[in-house]
């Protein structure tokens, strides 16, 4: 898979950056207990993680029209739900401690998927809206 073949869509980039610089600060303001992650907060990205998936197997299974671009951002969005999921599931199963390290990891991942689903589906939503004019 090349992230370079969208040349129509070329927000897919943009996503990623911006969900890195998402998910690098949150573990940087984990680490330093600015901010907490609660259990409740896992199980809404959790569910919403869920929700998305469902909604994204539904709404490209009723596709019309051949778009080639949206094939790469479909893997971001797709990377971005199930790592939501992921590491929902992995930080409710571990807990989570303020001051730890590996759990600032686990949320900049947590969040830095979470960003990607979210910034990818918006490129999705572009790219299908050039794609048919």
């Amino acid at each position: 898979m090349s992230i370079y073949r969208c040349y129509k869509c070329s927000c897919a980039i943009a996503a990623l950056v911006i969900s890195l610089i998402v998910g690098v600060i949150t573990s940087f303001l984990q680490i330093t207990a600015a901010i907490t992650i609660t259990p409740v907060f896992l199980w809404a990205l959790f569910g919403i993680a869920v929700l998305f998936l469902v909604t994204l197997v539904l709404s490209s299974s009723q596709r019309s029209g051949d778009c080639p671009d949206q094939c790469v951002i479909l893997d971001f969005v797709l990377a971005g739900i199930l790592g939501t999921i992921l590491f929902a599931l992995v930080l409710l199963a571990v807990g989570i401690t303020a001051t730890s390290a590996i759990s600032a990891i686990l949320a900049g991942l947590l969040l830095f998927s979470f960003s990607l689903a979210l910034t990818a589906q918006a490129c999705w939503i572009r790219c299908s809206l050039r794609c048919t004019e």
